[in-house]
């Protein structure tokens, strides 16, 4: 297993565990309980966590990437830049959501802040998430890139049929 294959097991975590992090807050505020919030700040914290490894292991990803054909410098640096912001928030949701849990354990009143907070974060985290996906779907998805023509796939196929023959 190389780091490219690492990076694409580990990738996937901190993209979906904000949004499910999101639906239980969501569920918490709108039922009041406290349990569901409280689960909802550790699922939070665990996305958070699962940032570390997806994020670490991309540099290796990105020195074996970048020597495949149709990958570009440009593709993956856009994908580096998305991923360090997208990194950034979700430690910081995953912060937050530490001090949500400790705050609504306690009966702060720091609590109904810590909530609105994680809310609203981690809907920019999932906003962030998105576009880190989508970037690094790009790198070896070419059919997900701007500009893609159905036509020009076709023609390359057709292409590589008569190359068999």
């Amino acid at each position: 297993m190389n780091d490219a294959h690492l990076h694409l097991a580990f990738n996937h975590l901190p993209v979906i565990i904000p949004i499910v992090g999101l639906l239980i807050m969501i569920g918490g505020v709108l039922l009041k309980s406290d349990v569901i919030k409280r689960t909802a700040y550790a699922v939070f914290i665990l996305g958070g966590l699962a940032t570390i490894p997806a994020f670490t292991t991309g540099e290796g990803a990105e020195e074996i990437a970048e020597h495949l054909p149709g990958v570009t410098h440009h593709i993956i640096h856009e994908h580096e830049e998305v991923a360090e912001t997208f990194a950034l928030l979700s430690y910081l949701l995953g912060g937050i959501s530490l001090i949500g849990l400790w705050a609504n354990w306690k009966k702060k009143s720091l609590s109904t802040v810590s909530t609105y907070l994680t809310l609203v974060l981690g809907i920019l985290v999932i906003v962030t998430a998105r576009k880190t996906a989508t970037t690094g779907g790009e790198v070896r998805h070419t059919e997900i890139r701007d500009g893609y023509s159905f036509s020009e796939d076709s023609e390359h196929h057709e292409e590589d049929s008569e190359h068999k023959e």
